[in-house]
């Protein structure tokens, strides 16, 4: 054999060598690759449980918001219809108390015996 024909066949094999070991390289990177993914894939996994506990927590605290929202309103219109009666009563009270003190008033114009600076006779007039 020629000695060009060694240093061809030398090349091929440090070719192929070299190849081999790329595509060795290449796969090991690949299944590196692979593995951290999984890995990651995994921590996403356990995350999004995580994440879907929390949002039904969020659901359930707005639900529990909105419930609260409501008899708030409910209480606020109460004691709105409360206010409303208390108004009432006192209003007739005052009435009340109007003419309870119209009455004994009267009977104070009318009683003899009651003492009175500014009393005055109702049949009387004064000039």
């Amino acid at each position: 054999m020629d000695n060009t024909v060694i240093w061809v066949i030398v090349a091929i094999a440090v070719i192929v060598v070299l190849a081999v070991l790329a595509y060795v390289a290449m796969q090991s990177r690949n299944r590196k690759r692979h593995v951290h993914a999984e890995r990651i894939r995994e921590e996403v996994d356990h995350e999004s449980h995580r994440v879907e506990k929390r949002e039904a927590l969020a659901q359930e605290t707005e639900a529990k918001a909105r419930a609260a929202q409501a008899d708030a309103e409910a209480k606020a219109a109460e004691a709105a219809r409360l206010a409303d009666t208390a108004t009432t009563h006192r209003d007739a009270a005052a009435a009340s108390r109007q003419d309870l003190d119209a009455r004994r008033e009267h009977a104070d114009t009318i009683d003899p015996k009651t003492k009175t600076a500014d009393r005055r006779e109702p049949d009387r007039r004064e000039p």
